[in-house]
């Protein structure tokens, strides 16, 4: 049977994704397609995985998390009209965030600490520029859960406080608070670690 005799119903399994803007892509996801679906998926895990780690504490959690935020990412294409591929990784950001404050919620994982008057804590510059995007983000990592979930939100994602306690279930100031004292273990975290990078080295 020569290809252009074949069912449509096969044809959309052996498209070359390779070629396709990511408009088609989407588009051809919508069809079921599985190709383009891996393909796109082959696009974005490194990014998603990654912005699930910083929300959850191993691995293994961040890739459960990933891997059911891009079913329902899969699932709810057809809702999603195309603007553009920033709109888009911002979607699947959305979808995987969204995904990762679940499981937190149903493991009880919020521990936030009493609220307290949030002071402003200034983390310095050169603490950040000396280290390296892997060491920084093993640091944000080493954030007790609710410290980390409002850190993230917060300075990663751009959310306001009150977008924050709204979608964790706190008040504002819960918020605040959590920021506060996340900022102040990253200080402390940020003044081992460089002494450890500037004895490293040293040597």
């Amino acid at each position: 049977m020569v290809p252009g005799n074949q069912p449509s119903h096969l044809r959309i399994y052996i498209i070359d994704s390779s070629c396709m803007t990511l408009s088609q892509l989407l588009k051809e996801c919508r069809t079921g397609s599985i190709t383009a679906q891996k393909y796109l998926y082959d696009q974005y895990v490194t990014q998603m995985f990654l912005v699930c780690r910083r929300y959850v504490k191993t691995d293994s959690i961040a890739e459960e998390g990933m891997l059911n935020g891009f079913l329902k990412f899969f699932n709810q294409l057809g809702n999603f009209e195309y603007k553009n591929e920033a709109a888009t990784t911002g979607w699947l950001k959305k979808i995987m965030i969204n995904e990762c404050l679940q499981q937190l919620r149903q493991k009880n994982s919020f521990l936030l600490a009493a609220e307290e008057e949030a002071a402003e804590i200034y983390i310095e510059e050169d603490a950040i520029n000396n280290l390296s995007a892997e060491e920084i983000f093993k640091i944000i990592t080493q954030l007790p859960v609710g410290y980390r979930t409002v850190f993230n939100l917060y300075a990663v994602e751009g959310r306001s406080h009150k977008e924050i306690a709204d979608q964790l279930g706190i008040s504002e100031g819960t918020s605040k608070s959590q920021l506060s004292k996340a900022k102040q273990m990253l200080q402390n975290l940020l003044i081992k670690t460089n002494a450890d990078h500037a004895a490293r080295k040293a040597k």
